[in-house]
């Protein structure tokens, strides 16, 4: 597999902000970077954590003329694809809290209610996918609490390769890759690399263990940093408070960079992330989000990239 030097664009895929000159200058922006792939990210959403209807087709979610737009025009700049379509909570609960009792209770919500709407909506952007030629489909992002349900998930990446015949992959979440019981469905294993600065030592470790036991490769579709002062030792915390501070974003990626960047059971970053719509590039110091257009860390990802073959 080659190595994926990619950039995950567009989150959360708010209608209305895909498909314009604004979202093309993003794109355009973003292969300055030397990626050679790019996650192109979707929300719909779920009332709340125990609600079993997903909302894909009404706003806020993007239309699908403007997923289509933003394959094409991914496309048309030389970027392999990966569609990665994410339920969300509308109440602001993450989704890696969707749960349900794992034997079915009358008059409460069930597992099985709940699959079948997020079949639904995987397989329609799987067909999407499979129309406009990505190389690959992600399934699911940070489920946690679904990722014990193997039996419903083997399911649905059957249903999936009825539709699409690309690379599929699942998200897992930080910690969780040892976790996950059902790897062998997908092609490739994919987590989400928000390790502490200080902990890349054991985490290399446990990961370069976890992939020798893979007969598939692995690589993180998503990590990252935003450029706050604290946030090196707590990256996923995009609530986190503190001042800006481009340096230690920079000094994040250096570190994760040096620390599994060039493994060679490791294939690669889906990083996160690249609005749609970017801010003013000379006031990307007042930007403490995870972008780094614009930001030191920016040109370290592209001189790390562009040394990948």
């Amino acid at each position: 597999m080659e190595y994926i030097k990619g950039m995950t664009w567009g989150w959360v895929g708010t209608r209305g902000t895909w498909a314009n000159e604004a979202a093309d200058f993003s794109m355009t922006e973003m292969t300055k970077l030397g990626v050679n792939w790019t996650a192109i990210a979707l929300s719909a959403l779920q009332d709340h954590p125990q609600a079993t209807q997903i909302n894909y087709q009404h706003e806020p979610t993007v239309t699908d003329a403007e997923v289509i737009w933003a394959i094409d025009t991914a496309r048309d700049l030389g970027l392999k694809v990966c569609l990665k379509p994410v339920v969300n909570c509308a109440n602001g609960v993450w989704r890696a809290h969707i749960n349900f009792f794992d034997v079915d209770v009358p008059c409460e919500p069930k597992w099985s209610e709940w699959f079948a709407s997020y079949t639904a909506f995987i397989l329609h952007y799987a067909g999407i996918a499979q129309d406009t030629g990505c190389e690959m489909f992600c399934i699911g992002c940070e489920m946690v609490q679904t990722d014990r349900r193997a039996a419903e998930w083997r399911a649905l990446i059957s249903q999936v390769r009825e539709v699409y015949t690309g690379v599929i992959t699942y998200n897992c979440d930080k910690y969780q890759e040892t976790n996950v019981t059902w790897w062998d469905a997908v092609d490739v294993i994919s987590s989400s690399g928000y390790y502490p600065i200080d902990a890349w030592e054991e985490r290399v470790a446990t990961l370069e263990a976890f992939a020798a036991k893979q007969d598939k490769p692995f690589f993180f579709m998503e990590a990252g940093c935003p450029s706050r002062q604290g946030s090196s030792f707590l990256p996923n915390d995009w609530g986190l408070e503190g001042p800006d501070s481009m340096e230690e974003q920079d000094e994040y990626y250096r570190v994760m960079l040096a620390k599994i960047g060039s493994k060679p059971w490791f294939h690669g970053f889906m990083l996160w992330d690249w609005p749609a719509q970017l801010y003013p590039e000379a006031e990307a110091a007042r930007n403490d989000d995870y972008c780094m257009y614009g930001k030191p860390a920016g040109k370290t990802i592209e001189a790390f990239y562009r040394q990948q073959v």
